[in-house]
């Protein structure tokens, strides 16, 4: 006698009898695949966007780059300005890098900023020694006073920093004219103030640089014809030199000493350094008119004083 299992038998309660081990103790196996599914689907998205977000910071990190010239960063630009979760998620990243995000735009592309204890921070003395190899703090302000000059320079009226289409030009010659006209109107206002002496180390910065802007030559040459760098037209080149390698300015011209133009992430630059107290200084001598910003670009100082005054007077080395 041979016994057969009947799979389709009824039970005494007349349903039929499931003897699929394979099914024994389930329980809606469907729903719970499901769910880990779309679990794991979301969590690709969370990659996948923090991804796209890293790859926004790491093109806005690359200065001469602008999205016109590569469509994934111009995609993700758009992005960025049309999905706010995904904006917050491109701050959030950068933020842990020590990155403030000043702007996207679609022409500028990321505009970022070194937070002050950030290694993406840029110091007016590292800055000096990159430009040329100075180390005294007189040429560490004469430095720092150079980039204020080609800011307020580019943008001489505040329309010019609200419209995204103006484009400035700015040249060595013309912005070494403009800080000795401003040299100027400072020694007749402390002429007038009966301080013909050189001002303490509290009086504003501009009024403490402005001497030394005036006593530096403008010009000058080495044996091998190259522009001397000490001078002021050679600390107004290679300020500009920095500029270009920044992304924020791109020679058209070498009249005038160099003829320079604009770019839209310098624009948005300028228009958080407005808020800084010096370039709030030189545009109050009445020589050129910005609006004023809510910014965070400051220029970082390394030392508690960027200038120290001997008992003569004179700047000291350090």
């Amino acid at each position: 006698m041979s016994w057969e299992p009947d799979t389709g038998a009824p039970d005494r309660q007349g349903a039929p009898i499931d003897t699929d081990p394979m099914n024994a103790g389930s329980v809606d196996s469907g729903s719970v695949d499901s769910g880990s599914v779309d679990g794991a689907r979301r969590a690709e998205r969370r990659r996948a966007d923090a991804h796209d977000a890293s790859r926004l910071v790491s093109f806005g990190l690359r200065p001469r780059l602008v999205p016109a010239r590569d469509p994934d960063y111009r995609d993700l630009a758009r992005r960025y300005l049309r999905e706010a979760e995904f904006a917050a998620l491109t701050q959030a990243i950068a933020a842990g890098l020590g990155l403030v995000v000043l702007d996207v735009s679609e022409r500028a592309g990321l505009v970022p900023a070194g937070a002050e204890d950030s290694v993406f921070a840029v110091r007016i003395g590292d800055y000096a020694r990159r430009a040329g190899g100075e180390h005294r703090a007189a040429d560490r302000l004469l430095h720092a006073l150079a980039q204020l000059a080609v800011a307020a320079l580019a943008y001489p009226r505040p329309a010019d920093l609200a419209d995204a289409s103006y484009v400035g030009r700015v040249s060595v010659h013309g912005v070494d004219a403009f800080v000795r006209e401003t040299c100027r109107l400072l020694a007749e206002r402390t002429a007038a103030d009966d301080q013909n002496v050189d001002p303490p180390v509290d009086a504003p910065r501009l009024e403490a640089a402005w001497r030394l802007y005036a006593r530096r030559a403008s010009t000058g040459s080495t044996r091998d014809a190259r522009r001397l760098a000490g001078s002021t037209t050679g600390i107004i080149a290679r300020a500009m030199n920095f500029l270009v390698e920044s992304g924020c300015l791109v020679q058209v011209g070498d009249e005038a000493g160099g003829t320079f133009r604009t770019t839209p992430r310098y624009q948005v630059q300028v228009r958080e350094l407005a808020a800084d107290a010096a370039f709030e200084e030189l545009l109050t001598l009445g020589v050129i008119t910005v609006t004023d910003g809510a910014g965070s670009v400051r220029v970082l100082v390394d030392e508690p004083a960027l200038l120290e005054m001997t008992s003569a007077g004179e700047a000291a080395d350090v």
